[in-house]
């Protein structure tokens, strides 16, 4: 897939472990207010920063360690759109993830790691029994915004799901209520909802692809 942006074309391609550092600039600076973060992190103060790095670092270092793709948008050289996904089927997480997972919340502590276990449980409600792609986080850097990146990383997910004879269609969350109706525009319905903190809600989606 491809788009242009001021006589620009962008095309998205799958990143490589090596450029996991990259990938993980681009969600920090893209994440950097999302609801999740500031809820799981915490008020940590002068922390954040750094917490936040581990935590999506985190979150990046299970994708490669399942061997599951990111995709990415770059631009002269540069990543500036990522996505990240988990594949189809049941796959054995492997040992040195439930390293990574200890040492992270030995980081983050066990109050930050209560509060996202407890938005796991929520999410499990709204689990698709299908097999499917699940897309964990797609991040445009500020520097991009308002690019059609983030489309463009949509629509290359689907090809993906598209392909993949054991998948039937893709599924997301999203914490902010102005993605709720920009996902609908985009063919996703909504299969879940709940609040899980007096502040912040969720919501689940799934596109099904034919």
């Amino acid at each position: 897939m491809a788009t242009n942006d001021k006589h620009r074309s962008y095309t998205v391609q799958v990143l490589s472990p090596e450029r996991t550092e990259e990938a993980l600039d681009v969600l920090c600076d893209s994440f950097y207010d999302y609801p999740v973060m500031r809820h799981v992190v915490g008020d940590v103060g002068d922390d954040y920063d750094g917490k936040l790095r581990t935590l999506i670092g985190f979150f990046l270092a299970a994708r490669v360690l399942r061997e599951e793709p990111m995709l990415a948008v770059i631009d002269e050289g540069r990543v500036v759109a990522v996505a990240i996904l988990t594949t189809p089927g049941d796959k054995e997480a492997p040992p040195a993830l439930a390293e990574r997972r200890e040492i992270v919340w030995g980081e983050l502590g066990n109050a930050a790691r209560e509060r996202y276990e407890k938005l796991g449980q929520i999410w499990q409600q709204f689990t698709i029994p299908e097999s499917h792609y699940h897309l964990n986080m797609i991040g445009v850097s500020r520097s991009h915004a308002g690019s059609g990146l983030g489309r463009l990383l949509l629509d290359a997910v689907h090809d993906l799901s598209r392909n993949a004879p054991d998948s039937s269609g893709v599924s997301l969350t999203t914490e902010d209520p102005a993605n709720v109706s920009l996902y609908e525009y985009f063919g996703y319905e909504v299969v879940g909802n709940a609040r899980f903190s007096p502040e912040y809600e969720t919501w689940a989606f799934f596109r099904r692809d034919s």
